[in-house]
């Protein structure tokens, strides 16, 4: 059983989100709870499935730079030093190498490949942009290369966002193909819009109005909100000239905790996303979605068993896939234990701690 003749690994310990005792053996990229001869215990502990963001941006140092395959890798390994073990990219400088996602020491990822922008929105040199009668076609196809696509249906304050009739034309055209859509929203018609058209994850989310949480539950729209990635643009913007664009964003960001705390009430499925330099930073969003009233274990459950869930992975169990990551205490009882991972099994290998 396992290994190809590589050591087996064995964790043991409570086992979120139940908190039940498991004794779990790698066999190869498969948990399984059948004992192995000559594994060894390198774990022990809380167990997590492995951390997840599902919203960041590897590979490249500012907007519009291409895509730099050694900083991919490096910012992939600062991942994995967190305790991230799956990643989902909405948007991604170009098309990734064949290793992204696949090799040993790097997570498994999701990513919709280029943003899909307005003509005259968006970053110069970063994803396409491409007029309302081509997007439903140009999205599905990205769609059926990888899964999910990402659409700018709002950029900066001013711009008119995506018309809703092409947003559901997109929906309806990705769906067909059996993909996805992240929408990028941060104003109020954008959010009314994107959800309207039911996206499968609204992203930033800010200026949403909370009168249409209670829509996004019922259809399963996910919310990945990058509070604390906001939260650090909040700082500047109040001290940006004064005019209509600084009350935007000021108002916007401040409402964003509230937004979170009211998102998790209404039983929206919340995604720990960080959008954020350096990368590895998934803690800092746990924290910050805490902080925002979101319950510890709730928290927790969006960069971790719910992410993977939503993203179509099991947790802990026999056959699911052999990610780990292990604490010495509960960390929900103390969300700086995200800092300080004692081991990080990815794919059946222990890649950071004892071994």
């Amino acid at each position: 059983m396992g290994g190809g003749g590589s050591v087996i690994i064995r964790v043991r310990g409570c086992a979120l989100p139940s908190g039940e005792f498991v004794d779990l053996y790698a066999d190869g990229d498969r948990w399984t709870t059948d004992p192995v001869a000559n594994s060894e215990l390198v774990a022990q502990g809380w167990l997590l499935p492995g951390l997840v963001d599902a919203h960041t941006h590897p590979g490249a140092e500012a907007p519009g730079d291409r895509l730099d395959e050694r900083l991919l890798r490096e910012d992939l390994h600062r991942h994995v030093d967190a305790g991230v073990t799956v990643i989902r990219s909405p948007g991604l400088a170009g098309d990734p190498p064949s290793w992204f996602g696949n090799d040993s020491d790097v997570p498994r990822a999701w990513h919709a490949g280029p943003w899909l922008a307005q003509r005259g929105q968006f970053f110069d040199g970063w994803g396409r942009r491409v007029g309302h009668d081509e997007l439903p076609a140009v999205a599905a196809a990205q769609a059926a290369r990888t899964g999910w696509v990402k659409v700018m249906a709002d950029w900066d304050f001013g711009d008119a966002p995506v018309p809703v009739e092409v947003l559901t034309a997109v929906v309806e055209a990705v769906h067909a193909v059996g993909g996805r859509v992240a929408a990028h929203t941060q104003q109020g018609a954008g959010g009314v819009a994107v959800v309207a058209a039911g996206v499968d994850s609204v992203e930033h989310g800010m200026c949403l109005d909370p009168d249409l949480l209670a829509g996004m539950a019922e259809r399963g729209t996910a919310l990945t909100p990058t509070l604390s990635r906001i939260q650090e643009v909040l700082q500047r913007a109040r001290q940006w000239p004064e005019g209509p664009r600084k009350q935007w964003y000021v108002r916007g960001a401040e409402a964003h905790e509230g937004l979170v705390a009211a998102a998790a009430e209404a039983g929206v499925t919340v995604l720990a996303g960080t959008d954020s330099r350096p990368h590895g930073l998934v803690a800092d969003e746990v924290r910050a979605l805490a902080a925002a009233g979101m319950p510890a274990h709730d928290a927790l459950a969006a960069a971790s068993w719910s992410a993977r869930a939503y993203l179509g992975l099991p947790g802990l169990e026999p056959g699911a896939p052999a990610d780990a990551v292990v604490y010495a205490l509960d960390p929900r009882s103390d969300l700086t234990q995200l800092n300080t991972p004692a081991a990080v099994i990815l794919r059946g290998q222990c890649v950071r701690g004892p071994r």
